[in-house]
């Protein structure tokens, strides 16, 4: 089927020239062999049939099935671009999504934890890795680092023993689109990182069956291990983040981009400068940072309603 090699060709084209991360690549792959599928069953098979009639059909399709407006906008966009890349790479001057809409995401304001909560998490990491078991040093290294140096968890994951530099206090990060960064953390953050160090990560090597020091051992070079001795992924930082921030109430997701949302506040909240935050974040545009503004706001008016008796 000829639309399914060209989804293949735009999703290399995607990966090799525009440094799409594996979670981004895999939304867009989602989407247009939904994509796809929906046309195949309408007998089109080509990508030269692609219709701005049939893309609305698709779009209309998913929300009659219940679709959130953000998965829906999503969908736009990857259909969007791929009949643009279509367009370029066919020398077609007709690009049938050219014209194609749909609803904006309703815009959600990101959860957000209190500084007394954040200390009190913190203090009970602290309490649990004072025992100097393994996997409480790491757990307690990896949300100091989180929250100190608002990290995403594909970042946090992917950090390699170099990118620590404990006597600069920065870590050197890879973020979305292969982009390179150094970010700040603070003392505690190092103190953590280097407790990790020197007990918990040779402990967890050592488990998996190698000396620390030794060739042979997996993932020398990973910053944070799993009890096997393996680089950590997303899913264990996602579960060890999820179970402490259910445990403090609250509302909105509970996983590791709560801790990143919560510092990039906190350092708003304490006058940090917005060109700054981005810089932080990683973020190409500086209104994807502007959320945090509203965020704070929202805090202002919370407290003020609480407290002004004029309020």
């Amino acid at each position: 089927m000829e639309l399914n090699n060209d989804i293949d060709e735009f999703l290399r084209y995607l990966s090799a020239e525009r440094g799409y991360s594996v979670h981004t690549l895999r939304a867009y792959r989602t989407d247009l062999n939904q994509l796809a599928g929906f046309a195949g069953d309408r007998g089109v098979e080509a990508s030269a049939d692609l219709s701005l009639e049939l893309l609305r059909e698709w779009l209309w399709a998913a929300t009659q099935a219940g679709l959130a407006r953000a998965t829906l906008a999503r969908r736009s966009a990857s259909a969007r671009s791929f009949t643009a890349w279509l367009a370029r790479s066919h020398d077609d001057s007709a690009d049938p999504a050219a014209r194609l809409r749909s609803p904006k995401p309703g815009r959600t304001l990101p959860r957000v934890i209190t500084h007394t909560q954040m200390t009190d998490l913190l203090d009970l990491l602290a309490a649990r890795a004072s025992g100097g078991e393994a996997l409480a040093l790491r757990d307690l290294a990896i949300v100091e680092l989180l929250y100190a140096s608002a990290l995403r968890v594909s970042e946090l994951v992917g950090l390699d023993l170099p990118d620590v530099d404990l006597d600069r206090l920065t870590v050197r990060v890879t973020g979305k689109g292969a982009k390179e960064r150094v970010v700040p953390f603070g003392v505690p953050a190092k103190r953590a990182l280097v407790e990790y160090l020197r007990q918990a990560r040779p402990a967890l090597l050592a488990q998996a069956g190698a000396p620390p020091n030794s060739a042979t051992a997996p993932n020398t070079v990973a910053l944070f291990l799993g009890r096997t001795g393996q680089r950590l992924g997303v899913r264990g930082v996602y579960r060890l983040v999820a179970a402490l921030l259910d445990a403090i109430g609250g509302t909105g997701p509970a996983g590791p981009h709560a801790l990143r949302h919560t510092a990039a506040t906190h350092l708003l909240d304490g006058g940090a400068d917005l060109r700054a935050v981005q810089e932080l974040l990683g973020h190409v545009s500086l209104g994807t940072t502007q959320i945090y503004t509203h965020v704070s706001a929202e805090r202002l008016k919370a407290s003020y309603g609480l407290a002004h008796p004029r309020a």
